[in-house]
């Protein structure tokens, strides 16, 4: 008696897998994506909650739901795509969280070769075809959302209870610290700390922003910090998104936003907005130029003692551009070093 035939198993099936990042509105998908969706064969997803699935309805493209854990997906994908007739494509609407797992079983999968259909070896499909599509990018900064949503997540009820007790004034200690440290990181040129550092103090911008939210009176969000921002560098460069001269010199370009800050301000002395809680020799240094930017002669106060000295020597690198504050970290970081080497008998 001859063999029967599978006459299924004549053809691979296609299988086509659609990522899409949920960074930016459900929906938004490439052409391709929107083609392929709407040539499918059969669409199958796995989350019912999906922000993909009412835009895909709504435009008329049939969803599926497949009930399947992580460990068992790639085999009843491969195997929906093999068995959906000769030439046929099944598209998967790839998960939120990036189907952990799925890749790895389906190249496990086309390295083994066909595989059971039935869970027995009577009835065997062929390996299906199988392709990546990418709906949609993330833009440059996407992932300052996730951050948002996780500080959102920590500062809300059943989130972290430290983090909702904080306040502006209970975390400035903080700011201060991430800050010294991101300068160090900084003035050392360790890259990796550099990374960490920065993020630390971007954490502090998201956390006083989220607090912000709450204020009875005046609330706002770090959107509102953003564009703050963005009108603020916008306006204080002309020379960039404005009609002023392209060719402006660094300097210039210094001196310009000097000015335009004044206009903004409208402040009534050249030292307003100095903020006097910073470390008392980039506090001098600070002053000083502030005078020198107005030409103002401002004689140096004499016969203060030690504190007249130290400004003194603060103006003094200030006017040999110089970072007194700099100067005096790496003054004290070989001094450490000396001290080091001392304990250590060399």
């Amino acid at each position: 008696m001859a063999e029967q035939h599978d006459t299924r198993a004549s053809a691979p099936g296609r299988l086509v897998l659609l990522s899409s990042t949920h960074r930016i509105a459900p929906g938004l998908l490439s052409w391709p994506a929107w083609e392929a969706l709407r040539g499918a064969d059969r669409v199958l997803a796995g989350d019912p909650d999906h922000p993909q699935l009412p835009y895909l309805r709504q435009a008329g493209v049939e969803v599926e739901l497949v009930d399947a854990d992580r460990y068992a997906l790639a085999g009843t994908l491969a195997e929906a795509a093999a068995l959906s007739g000769p030439g046929a494509t099944v598209l998967w609407v790839g998960g939120v969280d990036g189907d952990p797992g799925l890749a790895e079983g389906l190249a496990r999968i086309a390295v083994e070769g066909s595989g059971a259909a039935d869970g027995t070896a009577s009835v065997r499909v062929p390996v299906p075809v199988i392709e990546v599509l990418t709906g949609s990018y993330d833009l440059p900064g996407a992932r300052l959302l996730d951050l948002v949503a996780v500080m959102d997540r920590l500062r809300s009820p059943g989130g972290c209870p430290w983090d909702a007790e904080q306040t502006h004034e209970s975390l400035v200690k903080y700011l201060v610290e991430e800050s010294f440290e991101l300068v160090e990181a900084i003035e050392e040129g360790d890259r990796e700390m550099l990374r960490e550092e920065l993020g630390d103090v971007l954490l502090q911008v998201l956390f006083h922003s989220r607090i912000a939210e709450e204020h009875a009176e005046e609330p706002f969000s770090v959107d509102d910090v953003a564009a703050g921002l963005v009108d603020k560098l916008t306006y204080r460069h002309p020379h960039v998104f404005g009609d002023a001269d392209a060719s402006t010199t660094a300097s210039q370009v210094e001196a310009d936003w000097e000015e335009l800050k004044a206009a903004e301000k409208q402040r009534g002395s050249v030292v307003e907005g100095v903020p006097l809680a910073q470390p008392a020799l980039a506090l001098a240094a600070k002053l000083h130029s502030r005078a020198v930017k107005a030409r103002l002669e401002v004689p140096l106060p004499v016969g203060e003692g030690v504190g007249g000295r130290l400004l003194a020597l603060a103006v003094q690198a200030q006017q040999a551009g110089l970072d007194p504050e700099a100067e005096l970290r790496a003054a004290a970081r070989r001094y450490r070093d000396a001290i080091q080497q001392t304990e250590q008998g060399s």
